[in-house]
């Protein structure tokens, strides 16, 4: 064999050898991965609280929602003084409250909001002042002229059933069957962080959802309205919105959309709707008997209590409300309740603030009787009062 010849064969052994090294090594690292015992996904586990998927599809709620929620027009003759001094406070001082001397010319006002459809034969729910305006007042002489725009582009005219401006709701009538309704919820349920849509027509924007969180409950003495027990949202509500529709992830309405808090006028994440539970008890008296029925146990004036009044008064703490001043031609001085005295429990239940009282007054149910828990003189007593008719 030539020198050429045998380094040719040689070099063919080489190569053969490291091959062989390649493959057996590949096959022995394939046999090891088998002889392994297969090991499962690794998926992060939510902790406690927290949904495997965090925003939840709200697509399905939406469509089943937005035909349920109409657009409210309102246009009302206003009366204006011509008198030019009828905004100045001088003028006012020596010349009344009401100096309108040269008589007066009459305007009209709109306003724009929106609406939840609470039956199929065209009852909606709105607030009173989307219907009233900014008074919040409607005039007998010249009611509002009311047009409700569906979802479905249809347009008609609607009548006033009855309004209640201390809770900024009115219930309005359109002459229409088989109309798309969102279901009641039971806004005792809600809790808070759970989440919430808004459904209105801000600006103008026909059927607009906006998605948030329930922010806080039960919130009161706001100034928005005389009876004050609203649910708090972040979820986006601007002008437009009020009267529309807040609805649980259930697809249930939970609230009727009112009022923000906004320092520009616009959306600042602090968003207020009155519960459903409360709508829900306005519609079917509106219903009945055109007006809200409240429970009163007369004229009472009441004032907070502070640390310092309490222990004077040898009141434990600083909850409960005090009696300041009160009419003897009522139920509740008729009963033995009278200045200095102050109220803890209503029915059982403690009593926080006055706005608290005012609401376990009204919602009692007219004809029956209380039962109040006082604190007199650092004494406890127990009061029977009846329940009257408010005006």
């Amino acid at each position: 064999m030539s020198p050429r010849r045998l380094i040719f064969s040689l070099l063919l052994l080489a190569c053969g050898f490291m091959t062989g090294l390649v493959l057996t090594g590949r096959m022995r690292q394939a046999e090891e991965a088998r002889a392994q015992p297969a090991r499962p996904p690794q998926v992060a586990t939510p902790g406690p609280g927290i949904a495997a998927n965090a925003t939840p599809d709200f697509t399905v709620v939406a469509e089943r929602t937005v035909p349920a929620v109409a657009n409210i027009s309102s246009q009302q003759v206003v009366r204006r003084p011509n008198s030019p001094y009828y905004n100045d406070p001088f003028f006012r001082y020596f010349f009344g409250v009401d100096p309108d001397m040269f008589g007066s010319r009459g305007g009209v006002e709109s306003s724009l909001g929106s609406g939840v459809i609470v039956s199929p034969d065209g009852y909606i729910l709105t607030n009173n002042h989307v219907v009233a305006g900014e008074s919040g007042r409607i005039s007998l002489r010249d009611l509002p002229q009311i047009t409700v725009g569906l979802a479905d582009n249809r347009e008609m005219p609607a009548r006033i059933i009855g309004v209640d401006p201390a809770t900024d709701l009115a219930l309005l009538k359109i002459e229409a069957q088989d109309l798309r309704t969102i279901p009641w919820g039971d806004s005792a349920r809600l809790k808070v962080a759970e989440w919430v849509l808004a459904i209105g027509n801000p600006f103008q924007l026909n059927q607009t959802v906006t998605l948030g969180i329930v922010s806080a409950i039960g919130r009161r003495n706001l100034g928005v309205s005389a009876y004050e027990d609203f649910i708090q949202t972040d979820a986006a509500i601007n002008p437009g919105n009020s009267g529309g529709a807040l609805v649980s992830a259930r697809g249930e309405l939970i609230g009727i959309n009112t009022a923000i808090f906004s320092e520009s006028g616009g959306y600042q994440g602090i968003g207020f709707a009155v519960p459903s539970n409360l709508a829900r008890r306005v519609v079917a008296d509106l219903q009945q008997f055109g007006v809200v029925q409240r429970g009163s146990i007369g004229y009472v004036e009441i004032a907070p209590l502070t640390a310092q009044v309490a222990q004077e008064l040898g009141v434990p703490d600083t909850r409960g409300v005090l009696i300041t001043r009160m009419r003897r031609q009522t139920a509740a001085y008729d009963a033995g309740l009278r200045p200095g005295d102050v109220i803890v429990t209503f029915n059982g239940t403690a009593v926080t603030d006055g706005g608290h009282l005012s609401r376990l007054i009204q919602d009692s149910r007219i004809g029956n009787t209380a039962a109040l828990g006082i604190i007199r003189d650092g004494s406890p007593i127990q009061l029977k009062i009846p329940i009257e008719r408010g005006n």
